[in-house]
């Protein structure tokens, strides 16, 4: 699906893509302080956003003046500036799972597939909230010599005080891939997933690897059969724990299901008007089922 007044993928506006909050979010890449005065605060606590409710839905608790936490709320670890949303700044806290949730607050979680009621938008600012969170604890020693590492002028990258090496956060790019033949798509399952569910093939580039040929080896490892016209469709930001999922669709080329039984399941075909339970709607994997298989999501 294609937004023809811009010519890209509608797959921008899903869920843990920046585009998603359509304009309102100025990332803060500075390690520095941001503007004066409260500001809304994203405190997970493992992978669940604390929020307040507010009629039906949520909202994200408002701190005090000068970056203060909001009102009852102790034990949080380091507190880093994600940016500013519609004009308020947003700090990240992780709370230790031991603390019990304060008072007046929620934990909703932020995993599409253990059901998330977040909207959107707060689905968005707290994968980004993740992604902060784990680089911050991922990146304070330099991974070439182990000194400690400090924050670059204007940058989320870190540069190693002693040997002087910078890196920056680091997102690791996995493909995943929707595989058609006719009137039939071929669907996978993972023994881990609640029974029934079917979702698309998917792994990690490899070194030295294109995207296609990264779907074409994926396909071929774990459910044993060959793709032609292997064709991008569109990407997500997946903060599980920093990755960006590559999306793409594939004709069937030949071969019979021979499933990799370290990595799967099951692996089937599936007539368009028979689908099985597939991903959430927040996923890129929901997404391309739903615009790309001719069927409806289930």
């Amino acid at each position: 699906m294609i937004d023809s007044a811009r010519m890209i993928p509608l797959s921008v506006y899903l869920p843990f893509n920046m585009d998603c909050l359509r304009g309102d979010f100025t990332p803060a890449k500075r390690g520095g302080g941001p503007p004066a005065g409260a500001g809304r605060w994203l405190i997970l606590q493992e992978q669940k956003l604390l929020v307040a409710p507010d009629g039906d839905g949520f909202r994200l608790p408002a701190g005090g003046a000068a970056g203060e936490p909001p009102p009852g709320v102790t034990g949080l670890g380091p507190r880093y500036w994600l940016g500013t949303w519609a004009g308020e700044p947003c700090w990240v806290a992780a709370l230790p799972k031991d603390v019990p949730e304060p008072a007046g607050l929620r934990p909703e979680t932020v995993v599409p597939m253990q059901g998330t009621r977040l909207p959107d938008d707060l689905l968005t600012l707290g994968g980004m909230a993740m992604q902060l969170l784990w680089w911050e604890s991922t990146s304070g020693h330099c991974p070439r010599c182990g000194a400690p590492t400090g924050r670059l002028d204007g940058e989320w990258g870190k540069r190693c005080d002693a040997c002087r090496y910078e890196h920056y956060p680091h997102l690791h790019p996995a493909v995943i891939v929707l595989v058609r033949d006719g009137d039939r798509v071929l669907l996978a399952r993972k023994a881990i997933w609640a029974p029934g569910r079917y979702a698309l093939v998917a792994g990690f580039v490899d070194n030295g690897e294109s995207l296609e040929g990264c779907v074409a080896r994926e396909v071929k490892e774990e459910v044993g059969v060959d793709v032609k016209n292997i064709r991008y469709v569109g990407s997500q930001n997946w903060p599980f724990p920093s990755q960006i999922m590559i999306g793409f669709v594939a004709d069937y080329a030949g071969g019979e299901i021979t499933i990799d039984g370290e990595e799967l399941e099951d692996a089937r075909w599936f007539p368009r008007t028979e689908m099985p339970v597939g991903p959430a709607r927040h996923s890129i994997a929901g997404w391309i089922i739903r615009n790309f298989s001719g069927t409806a999501a289930t």
